[in-house]
Formats: structure tokens, C-alpha cells, sequence
């Protein structure tokens, strides 16, 4: 290998070697696998680990030294917290800490079921809106009428029509959810639609439902994902409020709204009662948003801090 130097005493007369340039910017560190995954974007370790925390303790809430959160014992009520009863108990007598930790599964169950459904009809809806013109019309002013309507007031129209259990909370909050993801894909799949490689599949001959599915479904993972992280905290704050307002799941079902609802009257000299299922609300929820935002900035190219 032949060595390329110049040498300075070999320059012609007049030109001189420029100085070299320090380093401005750091340089790029290439980190692969899961770990570096979670090192470069820490709100997604953050929120994912509190999430899974809370996840085993929904599954594994029998094994946690709780009792039947529904027995009743009027001789014990409102206790405060102590060693005995972590949480105290309610105006019934039942441990509250074990009405948490239960109150857990109907949250987390609510919330992820209400995310799979309300994203995997929005993006049938936002994708056939945003690919089959003729549709677009039909599909979109049925979702602005939806989405005139508040989703807490249509969530609780819904109720009023059924009867309170966990299965029509979800079904009448995934109703109220659909309307924001199908104008979230059909505006990802409008942008992509005009994209060369589609006109190429196009010119190919390729029929539309191959061109959907092999061309337009897998770029709009990443905004689905994300958006799917926001639906459900939304829809674990949905079920509390309808539960606290008595339009949600039965009283019978321990679940935080229900259980916020039956300790407001006593708030001002028990507030335990409400602190505990409202702490375990908003730590959810805040793991959750964090998912989304780590997950938005690692999917997003253009608000990646590094490689």
C-alpha cells in the first residue's frame, strides 16, 4: 500500500496544508440488540418495566397476600392503614388492598382489550378509506359524526343501552375509539398511496388488496403502535369514569373507579380510600404514556437522538 501523506516540504510555493479540524460532533455508536435497544430510549424501559410490574401483579394477585376482596366484614370498616390491613378498608370492611391489586385485571384487561379492537378496526376503516376513493366519502362522515359526539358521552350512551359488565365497557369504549385511528391511517395511507413504489405496483398490474397488504399495511405499523399505547391509557381513564359514575362495570366487580366511587363521601376523613386505586390509576397510565413515547421516538427517524 502506497502511502498517499503529503508531504509539506514538497508543496509548491504558496500553498500550505490546512490545519486539521477538531471533532465537533461525538461519534455515532452503532448499539444493536435488545439492551442497546433500551439504553438509547429510556422512557420505553422505564414504562415498559413499571407496565410489566403491574401486569404480574393483575396475574398474580391471589398469591399476594390478599383476601377475597368481595368478603365483607362490618365489624372491621374503615380501618386505616396498618400492619394488618396495608390499605385499610372501605365502609364495608373489605381490605382495600386487596381490591387494588383485583381492580388491576379489569384496568389492564379494559385497556389492552380496547387497543387490539379499536386498532384493528380503525385500520380496516382507515385503510379502505384511504385507498378506495369511492369509500372515502361514505366511511369518513360516518366517523365525523361519531367523533362530533365526546367519547365519554357516547361510551355512556352505549352503557345506558346494555347492562354493566366488563365485556360492554370495552365494547362501548371501542366504539368511541375507532373514529381516531381511522383518520389516523387513512392519513398515513393517503401520503403513502402517492409514494413511486405504489405507482410502480400499480403500472405492474398488481390488484389493490395485494398492493394494501404488501405495500401500504406494513408502513403504517409505527404510527398504529404508537397510537395503540395512547387508546389504551385513554380507555383505563374511560372505564374508572364510568365505574365512578355508576355507568360502568357492577359494584359487585372490584375495579378503581368503583372503588374511588364508593370512598368519595368519606374523602375528607378517609382519604385512603380514594388515594390507593387513584395512585395505581395514574402509575398505569404513566407507564403506558411512557411506552408510547419511547416507542415514537425509536420508530420515528426524524426524533431519533442516535443510531
Amino acid at each position: 500500500m502506497t502511502d498517499t501523506t503529503v508531504n509539506p516540504q514538497v508543496l509548491p510555493a504558496g500553498l500550505v496544508l490546512a490545519p486539521q479540524l477538531p471533532d465537533i460532533l461525538r461519534p455515532v455508536t452503532i448499539r444493536r440488540g435488545f439492551i442497546g435497544f433500551l439504553r438509547s430510549h429510556p422512557t420505553v424501559a422505564i414504562g415498559g418495566v413499571l407496565l410489566l410490574m403491574l401486569v404480574l401483579i393483575a396475574v398474580f394477585a391471589p398469591y399476594l397476600w390478599t383476601v377475597d376482596p368481595t368478603a365483607l366484614a362490618p365489624a372491621k370498616r374503615t380501618r386505616a392503614p396498618s400492619a394488618v390491613f396495608w390499605f385499610g378498608t372501605d365502609a364495608l370492611g373489605r381490605d382495600i388492598y386487596s381490591r387494588v391489586l383485583f381492580g388491576a385485571r379489569v384496568s389492564l384487561t379494559v385497556g389492552l382489550s380496547v387497543a387490539i379492537f379499536a386498532s384493528a378496526a380503525g385500520l380496516a376503516i382507515g385503510m379502505v378509506s384511504g385507498f378506495v376513493r369511492w369509500a372515502d366519502g361514505i366511511l369518513m362522515r360516518f366517523m365525523d359524526g361519531l367523533m362530533s359526539i365526546p367519547p365519554i358521552l357516547l361510551a355512556i350512551a352505549l352503557m345506558a343501552l346494555t347492562r354493566g359488565s366488563v365485556g360492554n365497557v370495552i365494547l362501548a369504549i371501542t366504539v368511541a375509539e375507532i373514529p381516531r385511528v381511522s383518520r389516523l391511517v387513512r392519513s398515513v395511507v393517503l401520503s403513502l398511496r402517492e409514494q413511486p413504489y405504489v405507482d410502480a405496483a400499480v403500472a405492474c398490474g398488481t390488484r389493490a388488496p395485494m398492493i394494501i397488504v404488501r405495500h401500504i399495511l406494513p408502513n403504517t405499523v409505527a404510527p398504529m403502535l404508537v397510537q395503540a399505547t395512547y387508546i389504551c391509557a385513554s380507555a383505563m381513564i374511560t372505564e374508572a369514569i364510568l365505574s365512578f359514575i355508576g355507568a360502568g362495570t357492577p359494584p359487585t366487580i372490584p375495579s378503581w373507579g368503583n372503588i374511588m366511587a364508593e370512598g368519595r363521601a368519606l374523602w375528607q376523613v378517609k382519604p385512603y380510600i380514594v388515594f390507593f386505586p387513584a395512585a395505581f390509576l395514574s402509575i398505569t397510565v404513566l407507564a403506558v404514556n411512557l411506552l408510547g413515547d419511547g416507542l415514537r421516538d425509536a420508530l420515528d427517524p426524524r426524533m431519533a437522538k442516535r443510531l
